[in-house]
């Protein structure tokens, strides 16, 4: 579920820092940078775990800042496909279980990819597995705040990088706010034994 990965990058440091230690200094400023930040096909940035090697720092004309080239490495959530999590049901709609890890939301699981048979209560704003017995057919509810056992099948990167506006946007963009789509999302599956709501396996 969490990777380190190496990264190279060059901090500034401004002159009423240089009284610091200059490892403090860089982890913390690389900490604002990165931390609860997407990386587009690398993760969520979580936190700075070492710094591996210092460059020479530089002071340029007109900068009293320094600035040094960092290689560091950094914890990020980026779960393997095929991984189980538990996470919690954050809501549900027709296009599926919306699921939180509590640190991170954009987690769905597809109508396809839920115990069958399964439906779509309006009323309530849930899905329910119509689970078959030899006595018939029994309704299990997936409410709301119920810890959830899934697997990951896919993951999306969109980058979100800002770009200008094009004619076409131009004349519209004051009256309709263009939908924010997630950096990062995960699709995940229960359809298959001992997946979905903890208390379906829990023996009473």
């Amino acid at each position: 579920m969490f990777v380190l990965v190496e990264m190279v990058d060059t901090v500034r440091i401004p002159p009423w820092q240089f009284e610091r230690k200059l490892n403090d200094s860089i982890a913390e400023e690389l900490n604002k940078k990165l931390a609860n930040k997407v990386v587009y096909n690398v993760g969520l940035c979580i936190c700075l775990y070492d710094i591996t090697k210092l460059e020479d720092a530089y002071v340029f004309p007109g900068d009293g800042a320094s600035h040094t080239k960092v290689h560091f490495r950094y914890v990020v959530f980026h779960p393997f496909l095929d991984e189980i999590l538990i996470g919690v049901i954050k809501g549900c709609s027709p296009d599926g279980v919306h699921v939180s890890l509590g640190f991170f939301d954009d987690i769905l699981i597809p109508p396809e990819s839920l115990q069958q048979p399964a439906k779509f209560d309006e009323a309530e704003q849930v899905w329910v597995w119509e689970y078959e017995t030899e006595e018939g057919a029994h309704d299990l509810y997936m409410d709301t705040g119920e810890e959830i056992r899934f697997r990951v099948v896919d993951e999306s990167f969109v980058d979100t990088s800002p770009t200008g506006p094009s004619s076409a946007e131009a004349s519209t963009s004051s009256e309709e706010a263009p939908k924010k789509e997630a950096p990062y999302t995960l699709v995940g599956s229960i359809s298959e034994p001992g997946l979905g709501l903890l208390s379906w396996w829990t023996s009473s």
